[in-house]
């Protein structure tokens, strides 16, 4: 075993400012309140199985489909986009016909949200750098923190109320712009 705590508070800081959970508050009460309930446990459980399984077969998986990194972090920079284009505008693009906790807690929270093509890609660029067991920790504990945050979305909501909840829906929803708008220029110029 190669444990290093450097390299797990590294690969764990990374990953922290990739998911930006505390950045998606907004976005996760909003879900809750189209759903009607968030499950927080299957959310982190769903995205951090998806991480650990995409850290050894990411790759493999990806080549075997036919699809390279940079199409998926494209692909997953346009449901981003259209994730940030309602925040900002307050518009609702994604419908669940079921409208159940259940398959919000999967798509688009578990994923594309928190185990998205941004943690997805940085976990394979982590894992070129790192030790595994070293990553494998650091995933684990951001499950921990993804999971705390979306316990206490509730209590974190009535903390800040519904006007600060809509500026920072705003606000966030302009940076998760960004980050979609960043994500894609700098995978399609890898396409071309």
């Amino acid at each position: 075993m190669n444990f290093n705590i450097k390299e797990i508070v590294t690969a764990f800081m990374v990953l922290f400012a990739v998911i930006d959970i505390i950045g998606n508050i907004p976005i996760i009460i909003d879900l809750r309140k189209k759903a009607g309930n968030i499950e927080s446990g299957k959310a982190s459980l769903i995205a951090g199985t998806i991480m650990i399984v995409f850290l050894f077969l990411g790759k493999s998986l990806l080549n075997f489909i036919g699809v390279d990194v940079n199409s998926f972090a494209v692909a997953g920079a346009f449901i981003l986009f259209f994730i940030a284009l309602e925040m900002i505008l307050g518009i609702t693009l994604y419908k669940d016909e079921e409208g159940s906790a259940v398959t919000a807690s999967v798509f688009p929270l578990a994923f594309p949200l928190i185990a998205g093509p941004g943690s997805l890609t940085t976990l394979l660029s982590l894992r070129a750098e790192y030790y595994l067991e070293n990553i494998i920790i650091a995933v684990i504990l951001n499950v921990l923190l993804i999971y705390i945050v979306l316990r206490t979305s509730t209590r974190i909501e009535k903390m800040i109320g519904p006007n600060g909840i809509n500026i920072i829906r705003k606000v966030f929803g302009v940076i998760l712009l960004a980050i979609a708008i960043k994500l894609f220029a700098a995978n399609i110029k890898e396409l071309f």
